[in-house]
Formats: C-alpha cells, sequence, structure tokens
C-alpha cells in the first residue's frame, strides 16, 4: 500500500473525521462542563470513572487502570487526582491488603458535584452529536455512535 492507495487514503480520511469528531465532542462538552460546574472534561471523566468503583474483588482501580480509563499518563493522572484532591472532590487510602497500594475515592463533595455535572455532560454530548450530524463527514460517525447505544 502506497500514501496514494484508494484504500489507505479513505482510512487516513477516515481517522481525520473521527479525531474531528471527537475533538468538536470534546469541546463542546468541555465548555458545558467548565461553565456550569468548574469542571474539565478530563476531570468530570476521572470522578465518573472513580465514582463507579466497589469494594469488592476487582472492585478497586489502580492509579495505572485509573490513567487507562481517562486516557492519561500515569504522572498526568497523578497530577489530576492531587487537583481533585486539593478541591475536596477526591481522597487518597491505602490498600487494606497492600500498604505499598494507594487508592482514590470520590468525597461526598466530589458525588454531588459530579452528579450535577452528569446531566450536563449528557445534553452537551448530544448538542455536539446532533450539529456533527449535520457534516456529511461526520454523520456517518454520528449514525454508528448512536447504534451502539444500550437497548432501554
Amino acid at each position: 500500500m502506497t500514501a496514494t492507495d484508494p484504500a489507505m487514503t479513505a482510512l487516513a480520511q477516515g481517522w481525520c473525521a473521527l479525531s474531528l469528531l471527537h475533538g468538536t465532542i470534546e469541546a463542546h462538552i468541555e465548555r458545558a462542563l467548565q461553565s456550569a460546574h468548574d469542571l474539565s472534561v478530563r476531570e468530570y471523566s476521572l470522578l465518573d470513572a472513580l465514582s463507579r468503583q466497589h469494594d469488592g474483588d476487582g472492585g478497586m482501580l489502580q492509579m495505572k487502570q485509573v490513567a487507562d480509563a481517562v486516557v492519561l499518563s500515569q504522572s498526568a493522572t497523578t497530577r489530576l487526582v492531587t487537583r481533585l484532591e486539593d478541591r475536596g472532590l477526591l481522597s487518597r487510602y491505602l490498600c487494606p491488603h497492600d500498604r505499598r497500594g494507594i487508592y482514590t475515592k470520590v468525597t461526598d463533595a466530589g458525588h454531588e458535584l459530579l452528579e450535577a455535572a452528569r446531566p450536563t455532560n449528557a445534553t452537551a454530548l448530544r448538542e455536539a452529536l446532533t450539529a456533527a450530524s449535520r457534516n456529511p463527514e461526520l454523520a456517518p460517525l454520528v449514525h454508528t455512535l448512536e447504534s451502539l447505544r444500550t437497548p432501554a
């Protein structure tokens, strides 16, 4: 395959469209969350991922798993956790089974902020997808995303 091969060109165009859709959605959600809740998309994603933890087997996330969930490096995730901890939205504690492990959990204030921000996130996502669906290049991707919804 060469760079001028039609299959490669189509693949590159598809990747560009996917990247554009992601950037457009993320920017729209970022503005909405910042404006209404003083939260970034990454902060919201981190709170959301950590709020799904539970104390049962496999329920607590190690920092590497958290980093993967929010698509950041471990060092960037640690800085993000520190910022949210400084705001009183997260707390850290030692793993009860392995004193070397440190877990992070969402505080009551963090849960309250997350619950208040969930509708904002959902509305902003819907708005961004609706706008993107009017772009012929992005419409097929929006349709694919919408087809992934779990049945009610």
